[in-house]
């Protein structure tokens, strides 16, 4: 396992005191050098002493010493600049550069406790398998691992907002109202939404925000949901009335109404009451991307989503369906669900398309300032011992169990090189 070799290596898991050249010469590793995942040498720029000589240069890790011929190395001069070779088992094949100059050769064994231990956390039946050692981890440690994930989080975030401003020629009002629709969908409808959004033109919405009838008209028909004859439904009539006008003047496109989900869904969750409030939100005032950016609070945050629907949806959840009146207002936590997943993360790419720390900080701020979440995947990590303090923390163990632990990156993980690097082994 190769992969294993490059770990012991990259993190100094030495299964010895003292490192030796197959040719008896003393190797101190000063510095394991810059991980390489493209195509050259394993490690650059690493610092060594081979025999009492100080060496700076690259170095190549293989299972056997062979598989520099079988990789062809020894015709790539790309592999010149190698000033170590690393590998677990030497099968006698001397190693060379193009020029046939010699390459010291290090056998390094990865210790048998990092392979248990790597076993161990590929077959245990527990989730996640290494709670074990979490428990036992300085505040310290955790917190600085948790502080690193959700950066990660953020900006990967960031980065896929940036991408869509980018597919929508850099109108980032636009690609405001697709990442805010899209989050609408909570989850499910997530991806009708962004579609959906994507056929809406914002320009035909700011000619008709005066009407909040013919936003929802715009908004519904682009949804595909005024499709049938519901004749004893006069609002759903007029809607469909206005919607064939604003079709044709602004040539509007229409969804398959077949993407909509509202099976086994809370009635307040459907996507007509989305649309309704996405409708309201609109109709309410323009220019919501520049409401954002003046955002300082959590209770400015929440305001800017402080919405409700048109009188015919507090006795509708659907066209044609009549209930008792209730109002449809988002719940708070809905709407911090929105500022963790829309505005912070919306917040945090505009500032770094505009190289404005102040919204990059603001964005970090506003979901350190949440509680945390509270879902199947933190009262997981809760029952492990870790304490979660805030949504920041919470956006943390999502990505670390959706992008680590389901993935089984544990090589790549700081409780997975915590669990590793033990070297007693508990056997379950």
């Amino acid at each position: 396992m190769e992969f294993l070799l490059h770990y012991t290596w990259r993190h100094r898991l030495f299964p010895l005191k003292e490192l030796f050249t197959t040719d008896g010469e003393l190797v101190e590793v000063i510095d394991v050098g810059l991980r390489n995942t493209d195509a050259g040498p394993d490690f650059f720029n690493a610092k060594l002493k081979i025999g009492g000589v100080l060496w700076v240069g690259n170095v190549e890790i293989h299972q056997r010493t062979s598989d520099w011929f079988a990789h062809k190395h020894h015709q790539n001069r790309a592999y010149d600049t190698v000033v170590l070779h690393v590998a677990e088992q030497d099968d006698g094949m001397p190693i060379c550069r193009t020029d046939g100059g010699r390459i010291p050769l290090l056998v390094l064994p990865v210790p048998e406790s990092v392979k248990l231990n790597y076993k161990q956390l590929m077959e245990r039946e527990c989730y996640p398998p290494c709670y074990d050692v979490i428990q036992t981890l300085p505040k310290l440690t955790t917190h600085s691992f948790l502080s690193a994930l959700w950066i990660e989080r953020l900006t990967q975030k960031g980065e896929r907002i940036r991408e869509l401003a980018e597919h929508v020629e850099q109108d980032w009002e636009q690609a405001f109202f697709i990442t805010l629709a899209r989050n609408f969908g909570f989850g499910v409808n997530g991806e009708a939404f962004q579609r959906w959004a994507s056929l809406v033109p914002l320009r035909a919405v700011d000619k008709h925000r005066d009407s909040l009838m013919q936003v929802e008209a715009l908004f519904f028909g682009v949804a595909g949901l005024l499709e049938e004859e519901l004749p004893d439904d006069g609002y759903y009539s007029q809607l469909q009335r206005e919607f064939r006008f604003l079709a044709t003047k602004f040539d509007l496109e229409r969804m398959d109404p077949v993407a909509w989900r509202c099976l086994r869904m809370r009635p307040s969750n459907f996507p007509y009451i989305r649309l309704a409030q996405l409708a309201y939100l609109y109709h309410r005032g323009q220019g919501l991307l520049g409401r954002l950016l003046d955002v300082t609070s959590m209770g400015e945050a929440e305001e800017l989503f402080e919405v409700a629907t048109s009188a015919y949806w507090e006795e509708h959840y659907r066209f044609g369906t009549g209930t008792g009146k209730k109002t449809k207002r988002m719940g708070t936590p809905s709407k911090r669900l929105l500022v963790i997943n829309t505005l912070a993360p919306f917040l945090y790419a505009y500032g770094r398309y505009k190289s404005n720390e102040a919204w990059t900080d603001r964005a970090i701020a506003l979901v350190e300032s949440l509680p945390p979440e509270d879902n199947h995947i933190i009262r997981m990590w809760k029952a492990c011992g870790l304490e979660v303090k805030n949504a920041a923390d919470s956006q943390a163990l999502i990505q670390l169990k959706r992008l680590y632990c389901d993935k089984k990156e544990c090589l790549r993980c700081r409780f997975g090189y915590e669990y590793l690097k033990r070297k007693s082994i508990i056997n379950r």
